[in-house]
């Protein structure tokens, strides 16, 4: 196993949890823009109508996934700063 994927191993995961947290503050922030004053309704939320379940299910998923892709790819990029090898 490469070093660089080593080292990658804990730096993702340390990344991952605070992307998962700048994601979710993200969400509630751009819910909040979009004019909704409350919390984003779950799938179960039987007061909510499906579109404001599905829109704030494509909303979150498509948040989640940039600043999981932005996140990761930082990562790596400074892992092969200090390692001089790309994690992968």
């Amino acid at each position: 196993m490469k070093v660089s994927k080593v080292a990658y191993k804990p730096v993702g995961l340390a990344l991952g949890l605070l992307g998962g947290l700048a994601a979710g503050a993200l969400f509630k922030q751009t819910w909040k823009v979009l004019g909704h004053d409350e919390d984003a309704p779950d799938a179960t939320d039987e007061d909510r109508s499906w579109r404001e379940v599905l829109l704030a299910a494509a909303l979150q998923g498509a948040i989640f996934s940039v600043v999981k892709a932005a996140v990761d790819r930082a990562g790596a990029t400074g892992v092969r700063g200090l390692t001089g090898s790309w994690p992968g």
